[in-house]
């Protein structure tokens, strides 16, 4: 103390430079008057919200013979508040765009349709988070079974589905990582393969390689939410298949299906239906050049499949990154009708000024652009950062640019038609992050939400969006 005393007596309140290097010390002011942490009050919030649900309980080749009767999908008539505590923000444009999706939603389950609902975003929906709550609750309001689409090779822990795969499969994203030079990932920005890429061209010669394989194991999970771990209809999607491949379809040990994959490049689906949810599956590969395994989807047999999409890392500004008549193909066939963008959480760190926030913003309304033409007449909502802390003088403090950030993402947003949801004024406002976590409904890093307090804001979400359902449904229009 004594050593140090005549340090902090004298140390200026910006520092001292050396050589343009910055060095700061506590000051007499400091040690005379520490901060203290000031946390905003978010009793109101978490007493408000209701995160409780009901839940109900070489020869000849092998062709599986589909045994759906067609019946899994009506919904459960659950009940959802009319009012919430925050509201979606759009314009007349986000508003008739949002009214055209709640007509398809209202009625997909009297005409037996199916739609899909994608929830992109960063790390905060990683393993399902957020996005298998609103799931359930969407499900059993309006109809749907099963997770939806799932990575080809998941490699985040989740309680949504179990799956295993073979070392031979490489796992390759848009994101980070290793990249596919087809840039043929499909909507989920990832893909898999057993083998590495050939170019179908004149130099390819498949004599000279051998037979490779691989193997994929998918089933469902007793720990996911009720209406995710049931499903009877599963789907997988591939691409770039440009050489023969044999594909083998095991359930729980015994074979019921073999094929030859469709060997034109192009995207297929490989559909395989079930009178009950089948337990496990297992696909296994042959073939010496191996397709682009885009996802699989697990579904029932109609209603709302709301997938679960996370890119870790990800600041959203992907979408230009992947070929696009694949995507546009995909979200056709999955009748795309709701595409969620959860993201801004990892460009927030790394403001410098304003002009960043207002550069990035900028580009962000690029990517929803990009969405709506790959997906003609879908709505596009947006889930803005949640409040994130930063330490400094010991102290949790919301980032400096993360309550601009959100201005001019909303501002994009409407701009675009889209419709933006406050997650951060949601949460609490400026300084929330630290009562989430002294509540345990966040993590020590005072970014991610906990599970508990993932459960709190996907409600706080689906009480916005059923506010402006109901008020759709009360205008008649």
């Amino acid at each position: 103390m004594g050593t140090l005393a005549p340090v902090v007596y004298f140390a200026p309140k910006d520092g001292w430079h050396f050589f343009g290097v910055k060095t700061e010390f506590l000051t007499m002011e400091k040690f005379e008057h520490p901060r203290k942490q000031e946390n905003a009050d978010i009793s109101n919030i978490i007493a408000d919200v209701d995160t409780s649900m009901t839940l109900l309980e070489d020869d000849p080749m092998i062709q599986h013979k589909n045994g759906s009767n067609g019946d899994l999908g009506a919904p459960s008539g659950a009940e959802h508040k009319e009012d919430a505590s925050t509201e979606l923000q759009f314009s007349d444009e986000g508003k008739g765009n949002l009214h055209r999706f709640f007509e398809t939603l209202a009625s997909v389950a009297a005409n037996k349709q199916k739609i899909s609902i994608l929830h992109y975003g960063d790390s905060q929906i990683e393993g399902d988070r957020m996005t298998g709550y609103i799931r359930q609750k969407i499900q059993d309001q309006f109809g749907g079974f099963g997770p939806g689409l799932i990575p080809a090779t998941n490699i985040y822990s989740t309680v949504t589905f179990k799956q295993t795969f073979s070392k031979s499969f490489e796992r390759f994203t848009c994101f980070g990582g290793a990249s596919l030079k087809s840039r043929k990932y499909g909507v989920m920005a990832s893909a898999a393969r057993f083998t590495k890429e050939y170019e179908a061209d004149s130099t390819l010669k498949l004599d000279t390689l051998s037979e490779k394989s691989g193997w994929i194991e998918i089933a469902p999970s007793a720990s996911a939410y009720q209406r995710a771990r049931t499903y009877n209809n599963v789907l997988m999607h591939y691409n770039s298949c440009i050489a023969p491949v044999k594909v083998k379809v095991f359930q729980n040990g015994g074979l019921i299906h073999e094929e030859q994959l469709i060997q034109d490049g192009k995207q297929h689906t490989l559909k395989l239906s079930f009178p009950s949810t089948p337990g496990t599956l297992r696909y296994e590969f042959t073939g010496k050049i191996s397709p682009n395994i885009c996802a699989f989807s697990l579904e029932g047999d109609y209603g709302v499949q709301v997938s679960n999409i996370a890119m870790r890392g990800s600041s959203g500004t992907v979408w230009g990154n992947m070929n696009q008549d694949i995507l546009r193909s995909m979200y056709s066939e999955l009748n795309t009708k709701l595409v969620i963008m959860q993201f801004g959480g990892n460009s927030v760190p790394f403001f410098k000024d304003s002009v960043g926030v207002r550069n990035f913003a900028n580009y962000f309304k690029g990517q929803i652009n990009r969405v709506k033409t790959l997906n003609p007449g879908a709505m596009v909502v947006v889930i803005g950062p949640s409040d994130m802390s930063k330490m400094e003088d010991g102290i949790y403090e919301t980032y400096p640019f993360l309550p601009y950030c959100v201005e001019k993402m909303k501002e994009a947003t409407i701009s675009a038609g889209g419709a933006y949801w406050n997650l951060y004024a949601a949460m609490g406002g400026r300084n929330s992050m630290p009562a989430w976590v002294d509540k345990g409904l966040a993590g020590k890093d005072y970014i991610h939400f906990s599970n508990g307090g993932a459960k709190i804001a996907s409600q706080l979400f689906y009480n916005a969006l059923m506010q402006e359902y109901n008020k759709w449904k009360g205008s008649g229009e």
